[in-house]
């Protein structure tokens, strides 16, 4: 996480933010997580998102940093994922070992490091090309802080997760039926909850105010709904395709 400098004299800098080293350590300090925050958080990203960025302003103001300081979101995220997939392979009776490795590659590869991945990524983009110019020499820069870029990315992914994981589980017996209209079913699963992940990264990165043309993040939502009818024709059902990837 960068910390905010500030040009020229910078006589009024506020105080850095906590750092990442900070933020592991409260990973195994539960009584310190704010769990029923959480808990908010997630439903109100599934209703109503643009509620739950109202308050990481709050948290600016307050904490001086967009971030969050409490890792408690990426905790539990974790356990839901764990507790998912396990249901997953319960009901696809796989063995015991392929039930671990399975579990295992959802949160450390699905979760945590395609979510550094992407994180970086638009970390990276946001600095580098999306800044608005400064207006004085003495204001204070301002910059993406990675890990708000990862809360970004655990925030857009949740309501994909309650598609994909927890909806997609209860209706996976008619998904992964031979016809077109679990084909079709299963494609608007996927097309939501893709849409909806670029959506909420939108609104991520919009609601930072020395950020310009944010609405770059909204462009693969273009490019999902173009994909989605030619799935649909070409026969491809993405859930059928991805129980055979996990579970054969």
């Amino acid at each position: 996480m960068l910390p905010t400098v500030s040009k020229g004299r910078g006589t009024s800098a506020v105080r850095p933010a906590p750092g990442f080293s900070q933020y592991l350590r409260r990973i195994v300090k539960w009584q310190q997580m704010d769990i029923e925050y959480t808990f908010w958080q997630m439903l109100h990203l599934c209703t109503s998102p643009k509620v739950v960025y109202q308050h990481t302003k709050y948290h600016k103001q307050t904490k001086n940093q967009w971030a969050r300081d409490d890792p408690a979101f990426a905790v539990i995220f974790c356990l839901f994922l764990i507790v998912a997939t396990s249901a997953y392979c319960a009901a696809y009776g796989v063995t015991w070992v392929h039930s671990v490795f399975t579990v295992v590659s959802v949160v450390a590869f699905h979760f945590l490091l395609a979510g550094t991945i992407l994180a970086t990524c638009c970390w990276f983009l946001t600095n580098t090309y999306m800044r608005e110019e400064t207006p004085s020499s003495h204001a204070v820069e301002q910059r993406v802080e990675w890990l708000y870029a990862f809360d970004v990315h655990c925030n857009s992914f949740f309501p994909a997760f309650v598609l994909l994981y927890v909806i997609q589980y209860f209706v996976s017996p008619l998904l992964v039926a031979h016809g077109f209209f679990p084909m079709l079913v299963s494609n608007l699963l996927f097309m939501v909850a893709i849409s909806y992940y670029h959506y909420l990264n939108f609104l991520g990165y919009d609601v930072l105010p020395f950020l310009d043309k944010t609405t770059f993040f909204l462009y693969p939502i273009g490019l999902v709904i173009i994909l989605s009818p030619l799935m649909i024709l070409s026969g491809f059902n993405p859930t059928r395709y991805m129980m055979r990837l996990y579970f054969g």
